[in-house]
């Protein structure tokens, strides 16, 4: 009989029961193995280093990391399994039937030990000048596994030119393992594709197109190679030693101002568990440090909600009542200067979509050398502004040429999240000891929906509060729950939700130069989106680009990093996403707290309206301020 009719039993017959191998459940789908002589049940599919995880068992890892793709690669993860002829990565090995795994044998310790000495070998520099001191992977695996002199010899003299092309990245490729991490965030975790292995063997490296610079590439700046390279072959560009400069030199007034992000993280530089806000305690290391004054970006984005709130009720005003073709629905966010960046390179043709309000870090650098210049009687030319983000792209975008609004360098540096700690650290200073503080006026206080933009979702619901409470001339309340827009929060990748709008109220006294009513909204739903990451948002693009349903979306938040600036290129390392979510937990626990939650009830924003932009949001003067315009080949122009 053919070997395919001995599988199909007659209809007559009763079907063939194949027993069910022993320790393995079909239906719960679940499989019983040894680890280290000890049984236990996972998932099928589970892979062994998970499996020693969830059992406390320490598996030493450098190319593995919780937001990429397996590789497999590095081979430090190699764990015996009886039966198999060599060892295997257990990153890599997903566990399908009953098997023994011995994860510390001689062989398996041996190898670890090999495999690290190898790296070393050809991993060039002096440990106590990289910045990744104390904070490297390589360095605490071979503190591990007692590597204390290189066994197979080591490079003695630099083999790369080190690449500072970049205004955010800098890349020194002697201090590369080839892990491969930088491949699979950029390529996977991103979607841009900068960076490659090319070359086979012992020449095999990390390369960008051509080997071009990092400047002369599709680079989008977002640093995220820089949070899971295990090493310091990549780092951020940084300005610290100008900075002190100009802190040191009495004839210069020098400013800071402070992003959400940073004080839910900076705590992590110092120890601490992640999920700690640390905003008072920062604000006083700040002026102990030498700034002159400390400032508070979320007062620029409660601005930002305000102009760019408008600049959205202007445009479905335009395209609804007034039928103008011209005008560009969806609008999108602009303050990450990350996905500027990437809707220029990969989707130009809809830069017109793009919110011309600047980012608050910008709108913040044009005040300061302009109102309050002004305010105080300072030479612009004397200040020197300063801000502290937790992301690199920062500092692409504020060395952008064009923005120069205020007749100076708006922002003169960005300092990350790292950067800062630095400096704590430099002064002497133990942050979680020290004092609390508030920051200063005129750019001290500051609402919760400004605190929130850390956070992906953060944007779309400071908008929201905003939006509803202009329209329907009720309290937010009213609508969600202790002001919490739940929809738009979360770390899904992508978030969709549709927001009806009931009843109308008044035209607000700010907004009547620019609507005459309310009617023409009236029983509309609002259709928002909220993406993180430029994976994500390369998904949503395309939809767009197809006609589908983020197409008939009024309004989408992008942001380039992974769980929004909370993630950014310029934060604490490590980052996965327990470790972000928690840092998003500060955020919105510190928003709960504040008795200010929503943007146009600060008063010192309305006050700026009144003595520096009495035309209000979206006029002549805030724009030629606060926001930028779009030439056809996506370059800004002032």
């Amino acid at each position: 009989m053919h070997k395919k009719e001995e599988l199909r039993a007659p209809v007559s017959q009763k079907p063939h029961v194949v027993e069910k191998p022993e320790n393995i459940d079909t239906i719960g789908g679940t499989v019983t193995l040894e680890l280290n002589e000890k049984k236990v049940t996972v998932p099928l599919g589970t892979t062994i280093l998970d499996a020693c995880k969830e059992n406390n068992i320490h598996i030493p890892t450098l190319c593995h990391h919780e937001d990429l793709c397996v590789a497999g690669v590095c081979r430090l993860c190699v764990v015996e399994v009886e039966g198999m002829r060599t060892l295997q990565a257990s990153c890599a090995y997903p566990i399908t039937s009953p098997i023994k795994v011995h994860t510390s044998t001689p062989m398996v310790r041996q190898a670890r030990k090999h495999i690290i000495d190898l790296l070393i070998s050809e991993h060039y520099g002096e440990c106590y000048s990289c910045f990744r001191n104390n904070n490297c992977e390589l360095q605490s695996l071979a503190k591990e596994y007692g590597v204390d002199h290189y066994n197979f010899g080591h490079i003695e003299k630099p083999r790369y030119e080190v690449d500072k092309s970049s205004y955010s990245v800098i890349r020194d490729m002697d201090k590369c393992v080839l892990c491969k991490r930088c491949v699979r965030t950029c390529i996977d975790l991103q979607e841009v594709g900068v960076l490659e292995a090319v070359g086979r063997g012992d020449q095999t490296r990390i390369s960008t197109f051509l080997d071009k610079p990092l400047a002369d590439v599709v680079c989008i700046n977002c640093g995220q190679c820089i949070n899971r390279c295990p090493t310091g072959a990549l780092r951020a560009n940084d300005p610290r030693d100008e900075i002190w400069e100009a802190i040191d030199d009495p004839k210069k007034h020098v400013i800071i101002q402070t992003a959400p992000s940073p004080r839910a993280a900076i705590g992590e530089e110092f120890g601490q568990e992640p999920g700690l806000s640390y905003t008072k305690e920062m604000t006083t290391a700040l002026r102990r440090i030498g700034f002159d004054k400390v400032f508070d970006t979320n007062f620029t984005a409660d601005l930002t909600i305000m102009e760019e709130g408008t600049e959205l009720i202007l445009r479905l005003y335009k395209a609804l009542v007034e039928k103008d073709n011209s005008v560009k629905v969806p609008q999108f966010t602009s303050c990450s200067p990350g996905w500027v960046k990437y809707l220029e390179h990969f989707y130009p043709e809809y830069i017109d979509n793009l919110s011309s309000a600047k980012s608050p870090q910008q709108m913040f650098g044009a005040l300061i050398k302009t109102y309050y210049a002004e305010k105080n009687g300072i030479n612009p030319e004397d200040i020197v502004s300063v801000a502290l983000m937790p992301c690199s792209a920062k500092k692409f975008e504020c060395n952008r040429p064009e923005m120069h609004d205020s007749g100076f360098k708006d922002v003169d540096y960005g300092l990350t999240t790292r950067e800062l700690a630095q400096m704590i650290k430099e002064a002497g200073i133990f942050l979680p000891e020290m004092p609390k503080s508030n920051f200063d006026n005129p750019f001290g206080e500051a609402s919760g929906a400004g605190l929130i933009f850390g956070a992906t979702g953060g944007v779309m619901e400071a908008a929201i509060r905003t939006v509803y409470e202009l329209i329907t001339g009720k309290n937010v309340e009213d609508f969600f729950e202790n002001m919490n827009v739940t929809p738009v929060r979360g770390f899904e990748g992508v978030k969709y939700a549709e927001l009806p709008i009931t009843e109308v109220g008044p035209v607000p006294d700010i907004l009547k130069p620019l609507v005459p009513n309310w009617d023409w909204v009236k029983g509309a739903t609002l259709k928002v989106a909220v993406v993180h990451g430029t994976a994500n948002a390369k998904k949503v693009m395309e939809d767009i680009k197809a006609g589908g349903k983020f197409s008939e979306c009024h309004f989408i938040e992008f942001m380039a990093c992974p769980g929004g600036c909370l993630g950014g290129g310029g934060q604490p390392i490590p980052t996965n996403k327990e470790i972000r979510a928690k840092r998003a937990q500060a955020i919105y626990n510190e928003d709960e707290s504040l008795t200010l939650r929503k943007s146009h009830m600060n008063e010192n924003v309305l006050r700026l309206y009144e003595e520096f932009l009495p035309e209000g949001p979206c006029s002549h003067k805030s724009h030629k301020l606060l926001h930028t315009h779009y030439t056809e080949r996506g370059k800004y122009i002032a």
